[in-house]
């Protein structure tokens, strides 16, 4: 089964991803939590334009990806995993947490060093908030995601199965929780136990420094909590909340060449942690 699963990773997760996304979609058509504010049609060709860039640079920089890494780091013998006993159900649960925390750490790493934010920027200019803003990432901050995630793979010694399961669930739950969907309340509080709801993670695209800096998580919503990054709701609403970056108010600037360039000529402003990011009364 893993030896399957590997051999034809990229095409279970293009399914997955294309499956997810088109069934978020659909959602979104019917039961729409916001009206959007800017044209849809750009939006989507920069988010989705991106993505295939983002997929291009990986191809060509690292064309094994983090399952090619797991695999090598196997055949290695390398890792705690390797030097433990546990069943192997277990490696594969403490593998995709593992990774989901350090996900989550990464996310606030970039919120935290100005050089990283710059490249991290790109997600939250976003005027509006919907499925595609969840792969809406600089094609650098992909590949530095990627060294992160590859380092961790080789300290647990992760397996191959474990690390396509976290992948598909990453892209997965990034496109659900930047979903404009509606998701009833009392069914959104109880969502929000177990994973990141749209409601949860839309706080984290306000354009309020303090908003922005919370609900850092993608999949699981329990390390915002135990780190205390957790917000419950917009100071203003759902609604009535504004998306994106004080800095960059212009959609007919926020084009797919101009997100490429953006981290090399656009301004960061106050968001950045430690640059009064996490004041309220910003």
């Amino acid at each position: 089964m893993t030896e399957f699963v590997t051999e034809h990773e990229a095409i279970i997760r293009m399914a997955f991803f294309a499956g997810i996304f088109l069934v978020l979609a659909l959602v979104e058509l019917i039961v729409p939590r916001r009206a959007l504010t800017t044209s849809k049609k750009t939006r989507w060709f920069g988010n989705i334009g991106i993505v295939f860039i983002d997929s291009l640079v990986l191809r060509l920089v690292a064309p094994a990806g983090a399952v090619g890494i797991s695999v090598w780091i196997q055949s290695q013998g390398w890792g705690i995993f390797h030097v433990t006993e546990w069943p192997f159900w277990l490696e594969v649960l403490l593998t995709v947490m593992a990774l989901d925390f350090i996900v989550y750490m990464q996310h606030v790493m970039f919120h935290a060093v100005p050089i990283l934010w710059r490249l991290h920027m790109v997600h939250h200019t976003d005027l509006d908030f919907d499925l595609t803003t969840g792969v809406r990432f600089h094609p650098m901050e992909i590949l530095i995601s990627l060294g992160i995630k590859a380092g961790a793979i080789l300290i647990l010694g992760a397996p191959p199965l474990a690390v396509i399961l976290f992948e598909i669930l990453l892209n997965g739950t990034s496109m659900f929780n930047h979903g404009n969907m509606v998701i009833p309340l009392g069914i959104d509080r109880a969502l929000r136990l177990l994973v990141v709801t749209p409601d949860m993670h839309r706080v984290h695209h306000s354009v309020f420094p303090f908003e922005t800096n919370s609900n850092f998580g993608f999949s699981l919503p329990w390390w915002d909590r135990l780190c205390g990054t957790y917000r419950p709701q917009p100071r203003n609403g759902h609604e009535q909340m504004t998306i994106g970056l004080n800095p960059f108010r212009d959609a007919s600037r926020l084009t797919l060449p101009w997100l490429l360039m953006l981290p090399f000529v656009g301004k960061i402003g106050t968001y950045a942690i430690g640059r009064r990011g996490m004041k309220r009364d910003d």
